[in-house]
């Protein structure tokens, strides 16, 4: 015998009495975009450049970072700098929470927030300030135009 399973959002929905609100950033919600570009000038090895903050209660939906030829070896990866949650505690730096090390040394697209483990579908627990999405370079020194498109939802 083949069960009917529910999703969390159809068992709000439909399954509980009373039935549930189900929250925006799921359904119903405002697609948002974040973009922010940099042009690096002899960037060097382990330079971090701070990108864009997303807002708390933002839910990551996908996102990619695109770049010229940076150079030689040269290599980015998408994370985050330090920065507080809703409740004031510190949350460490991830220099690599949404993209590993990915070659940069020719002209390329590449998805962010590409898995679960990689932020795809996480909200936001930030303060006010947001969640500092930041790049890091790698590998060589770096020249050239890097770009980041983050699509997210929260109303």
């Amino acid at each position: 015998i083949m069960a009917t399973l529910y999703s969390t959002q159809k068992t709000k929905w439909s399954q509980n009495v009373p039935s549930e609100k189900i929250d925006t950033n799921e359904q119903a919600g405002k697609m948002r975009i974040a973009f922010a570009d940099v042009t690096l000038a002899s960037a060097a090895i382990a330079d971090v450049v701070q990108m864009v903050n997303l807002p708390n209660g933002a839910r990551i939906i996908d996102g990619y970072l695109t770049n010229a030829a940076l150079g030689a070896s040269t290599t980015l990866s998408v994370g985050y700098a330090a920065y507080k949650n809703a409740a004031g505690t510190v949350v460490a730096l991830s220099t690599a929470g949404y993209l590993a090390a990915t070659s940069t040394s020719s002209a390329a697209r590449t998805d962010i927030f590409a898995t679960q483990a990689l932020g795809a579908n996480s909200v936001v627990d930030a303060n006010e300030d947001g969640l500092p999405i930041t790049i890091t370079l790698a590998g060589g020194t770096a020249s050239g135009v890097v770009q980041i498109a983050i699509r997210y939802v929260v109303d």
